[in-house]
């Protein structure tokens, strides 16, 4: 893993907000708390936990066009806010949230490959912090979230297994992946392609030990930041 700091509290206004760096990859996390939820589970009683994501125009090496002058999003964009949001609540019990909707926006301000895992292993932060102040206030009787929520890219490169690629890794593998993993252990899901190489189940396997132990080292970071 390259070196992982969290910081908490980077905004006022949220109800929950961290920092997180991944090596040179820097993503702002905040989460914020509505007393609605969308009209396809009004009245069920079921909370939600949905996501956007966004990079700054110069998180990258060259400026980038802001989508907003585009009037729409970005394929890409769309498929890893998704991500986020089906990733965060596979760790959230949905009857205990109650019937409201917490939001995490993920603003990539530096970008050096894994924005996505980054995104997702500091959602998690932020959605505890935003549930904390639930509970201190009695809104909700039962802990919702019944786990740490974490993500590590894995990549074959230079013939080589490899943990956490930067950028320069990422965009020379032979095979990329992304492993969004609980904290007890409980795949959510794996996305990997062949970038330039087949591999084998073997290969395959040897990541998915990588991605394991990638994530642990992450729950460890994510818990140390709310403790």
């Amino acid at each position: 893993m390259r070196t992982v700091s969290i910081e908490t509290g980077t905004t006022k206004h949220a109800e929950g907000s961290c920092l997180i760096k991944v090596g040179d990859t820097q993503v702002i996390c905040t989460a914020s708390l509505e007393e609605r939820v969308p009209p396809f589970i009004k009245g069920s009683g079921l909370g939600w936990v949905t996501a956007e994501y966004g990079m700054l125009p110069r998180s990258t090496g060259s400026r980038m066009r802001r989508e907003a002058t585009s009037g729409k999003q970005g394929g890409r964009t769309v498929e890893i806010q998704r991500l986020i949001g089906r990733s965060l609540r596979a760790g959230v019990d949905r009857v205990a949230l109650g019937e409201r909707q917490i939001t995490i926006d993920c603003d990539v301000i530096q970008a050096d490959g894994g924005t996505r895992c980054a995104s997702i292993t500091g959602g998690w932060v932020a959605l505890r912090l935003a549930v904390n102040k639930l509970m201190k206030a009695g809104d909700v009787k039962t802990d919702p979230l019944v786990s740490p929520v974490a993500a590590v890219s894995c990549g074959i490169y230079a013939g080589q297994p490899i943990l956490d690629l930067d950028y320069p890794e990422d965009s020379e593998a032979g095979v990329d992946g992304n492993f969004i993993l609980r904290g007890d252990g409980q795949l959510i899901e794996v996305q990997m392609s062949a970038e330039g190489a087949t591999f084998s189940r073997a290969q395959m396997s040897e990541l998915m030990d990588l991605a394991e132990k990638g994530v642990a080292q992450l729950v460890e970071a994510q818990k140390a930041a709310v403790a």
